[in-house]
């Protein structure tokens, strides 16, 4: 099997490593422990095609140590017994082992845990490399043994760079033009610019603008619907919508329809977001959001994706009022505060002759008759302060 043109390109030192510079740049305090030979247990979290894989190499290349690498997705603890053993022997002979570990959030907690005291004995220097964000998906255990360095999307100098050197090493003649859509259709992911430019290459056709586009399709989404991206874009749609921009309403929302979010999901969430943002302001707007939703579960993707484009636009542009959502919140800090409160004798229903002798329903006003105006509706020992706040309801 030919070898892919992103690995045959993998750089081997930093000063061949584009991008990043937050991170490995002069003066930074990864660049600085590779430097000074003293980098501890890492781990290494960024989207897809970044540089995870590139710079444990190129770490341990400039540690001197012996480089081992395993992917989370088909190995296990037989591999990792293997790789302590070999570990064990080059530490006799003076050699230090950086393992490296990819997509590191799919090994389980006895597989995550089995590191433990390889990394606090110093046999191993752990780098593990995840695209989920490490606080839902690594150990805590783990991870407090850890450093995390966050890693971010090349930019656009980074991935033309990228471009370029992968086009002089197929002596492909690329112009700029071109040079900026492959850039545009990759997402700051080095690898797609680079499996972009060895597909024109096999193509054997005139490089052109329609050729990238058939190439590439559209461009990759960074998205996990279980992952820390779930929850930024709805957040970012909520927010959105909240401050009445429709405009990045629907960017957010659409970014999360083309990357495969359900759309029920979606849905849900603006039912929500119509009583807990709109509220009083609009009581329109719980209604059609619950029709929004049924629509979407009848006549599902990609039909529906226009009833929550309608939906989406009219929340935003909605007027807003969070009085019912901030009365439910300093009901539940009375409930919390005052306990359970028995219920006011008048305001029991007396259905056995027992609870009436108890004077159950006592001098119970029937208000669509009777002047109810001096009768209370709630129970004695409550703090009046919070309530004070609900008389606009």
């Amino acid at each position: 099997m030919k070898t892919p043109l992103a690995t045959v390109l993998r750089p081997d030192n930093l000063k061949d490593f584009f991008g990043q510079e937050k991170v490995i740049g002069k003066g930074t305090w990864l660049r600085t422990t590779i430097e000074k030979d003293q980098v501890t247990s890492l781990i290494f979290w960024g989207p897809p095609g970044v540089g995870k894989t590139t710079l444990a190499f190129i770490i341990a290349k400039e540690t001197k140590a012996e480089f081992k690498s395993l992917s989370a997705v088909d190995s296990g603890l037989k591999d990792l017994r293997e790789i302590i053993k070999q570990a064990e022997i080059d530490k006799r002979l003076g050699h230090r082992t950086v393992l490296f570990i990819d997509e590191i959030h799919r090994w389980n907690k006895a597989q995550q845990d089995a590191l433990l005291p390889y990394i606090e004995n110093g046999l191993l220097i752990l780098i593990g490399a995840t695209t989920e964000n490490p606080s839902f998906s690594i150990n805590s255990a783990l991870l407090s043994r850890l450093k995390v360095v966050v890693l971010e999307n090349l930019d656009d100098q980074a991935i033309n760079s990228i471009i370029k050197r992968g086009s002089k090493k197929l002596k492909l003649k690329i112009d700029n033009k071109n040079i900026k859509l492959i850039t545009k259709l990759s997402s700051g992911d080095a690898r797609r610019s680079l499996n972009i430019l060895e597909d024109i290459y096999t193509s054997d056709q005139e490089i052109s603008i329609d050729l990238i586009k058939n190439i590439a399709n559209k461009p990759q989404l960074n998205y996990d619907k279980k992952g820390e991206e779930h929850y930024n874009l709805i957040s970012a749609l909520h927010k959105s919508m909240r401050g009445g921009n429709a405009q990045a309403a629907l960017y957010w929302l659409a970014r999360m329809i083309e990357s495969g979010e359900d759309p029920l999901f979606i849905a849900r969430r603006m039912i929500r977001f119509a009583s807990e943002d709109i509220g009083l302001a609009n009581n329109s707007a719980l209604m059609l959001m619950t029709a929004v939703y049924d629509a979407c579960a009848k006549i599902g993707l990609p039909e529906c994706n226009v009833v929550l484009a309608h939906g989406v636009v009219y929340l935003s542009k909605s007027k807003k009022s969070i009085a019912v959502y901030k009365a439910y919140n300093y009901t539940i800090e009375e409930i919390n505060e005052s306990g359970s409160l028995p219920v006011p004798l008048h305001l029991r229903n007396a259905s056995t002759k027992l609870m009436k002798d108890l004077d159950y329903g006592k001098d119970y006003k029937y208000s669509p008759e009777v002047d109810d105006s001096s009768q209370t509706y709630l129970p004695k020992g409550l703090r009046n302060k919070n309530f004070k706040k609900l008389s606009n309801l």
